[in-house]
């Protein structure tokens, strides 16, 4: 792992408080009896989801430490993993249709999912894009976990949804030019930066 990428996985414990705090309010305080609010779908994406993090947290982290061998065998686990992920979306999507809106944030999410983790396979011998892929997928839970806290914690709601997304293009604006200046390959993160701008776009358009 390059140098200055070697805390990586520690950066990306933050999604644990972000999970936390944005989830508190529609799911942690539920907790245990839920009042029918939650169903059996919402519990498989929270754990899906949880797993995947653990996912993105670990492997860095078995980077770092030269536990290479793990490393290969939790990449084969996110062969079963991610799938079992974008599925997780589906009854929610579903849900939300049901309900009358198109569920446009979900949508985007998975499409940049399969984008992202697709590029990342087909470059896993290439560790420096392999890596910058796998960030960008570890950018696209931002958006679920800010945009909760903004919109439903803190009942921000003018913009509530958009602002992470804004934020996500800020990093990954700073990660270009960091990467740049070092002579570093910062073009899987132009091809995350031009997805995310459309992702804004799109939430600005239609939401």
């Amino acid at each position: 792992m390059e140098k200055k990428y070697r805390n990586l996985g520690f950066i990306f414990f933050l999604f644990i408080p972000l999970t936390f705090f944005g989830f508190y309010k529609t799911y942690f305080v539920l907790a245990p009896e839920y009042a029918g609010t939650v169903n059996i779908f919402t519990h498989i994406h929270a754990f899906t989801a949880s797993l995947w993090i653990a996912l993105l947290i670990a492997q860095p982290l078995f980077i770092r430490y030269k536990n290479y061998s793990l490393h290969r065998t939790f990449g084969k686990v996110s062969y079963f993993l991610f799938p079992a992920l974008i599925l997780s979306f589906i009854p929610q999507m579903i849900a939300e249709y049901g309900k009358g809106s198109f569920p446009l944030n979900a949508s985007l999410d998975v499409v940049l999912l399969i984008l992202f983790y697709v590029l990342a396979i087909r470059n896993k011998n290439d560790v420096a894009v392999h890596m910058r892929y796998m960030i960008a997928i570890s950018l696209i839970f931002i958006g679920p976990t800010l945009g909760r806290i903004i919109y439903i914690t803190l009942d921000w709601t003018y913009f509530g949804f958009k602002i992470p997304y804004l934020l996500v293009n800020t990093i990954l604006i700073v990660l270009i030019f960091w990467d740049k200046a070092d002579g570093r390959n910062y073009k899987p993160y132009l091809t995350a930066l031009g997805s995310f701008m459309v992702y804004l776009g799109a939430l600005y358009i239609f939401k």
